[in-house]
């Protein structure tokens, strides 16, 4: 059975990707090996994987293409954080390290709160910190 998932996806460059993540905090996985078209980190105390693959190395991966535009999305990866504060400061080494708002920080239904933000490759992202205590029940 599944032991463990990772999550892959194309850049088209590996160093700024790299740099980017890094700033976020995203921990540098070197357990995977280096190579010039690829990188690897650990995000969370759970260390998740986040595989980063220049876009041909990942198509042929894949065994296709990536689509032409990056108008719309697919996937959204979310992150929790502690509290208010850390999605804040998560939200401003986003733009410090490059990357763009598309939802400002701020609270949703009175319990949660969070942004959002697209990497150096247009891949759309969340943080969110929920406070269980104000969450209404059924």
């Amino acid at each position: 059975m599944t032991k463990s998932i990772w999550l892959n996806l194309p850049v088209k460059d590996i160093s700024k990707s790299k740099t980017f993540f890094s700033k976020l905090g995203f921990k540098l996985n070197l357990e995977y090996g280096s190579r010039p078209d690829s990188a690897s980190f650990f995000i969370g105390d759970n260390n998740f994987v986040l595989m980063l693959f220049e876009q041909q190395l990942y198509e042929s991966f894949v065994g296709a293409k990536l689509s032409n535009e990056r108008s719309g999305t697919e996937v959204l990866f979310s992150i929790d954080a502690e509290s208010v504060e850390e999605v804040d400061e998560m939200a401003q080494k986003v733009l410090e390290a490059g990357g763009t708002l598309y939802a400002e920080p701020g609270f949703k239904d009175g319990w949660m709160y969070g942004c959002g933000f697209t990497d150096l490759d247009g891949q759309r992202w969340s943080l969110l910190y929920m406070d269980w205590s104000k969450m209404p029940l059924g």
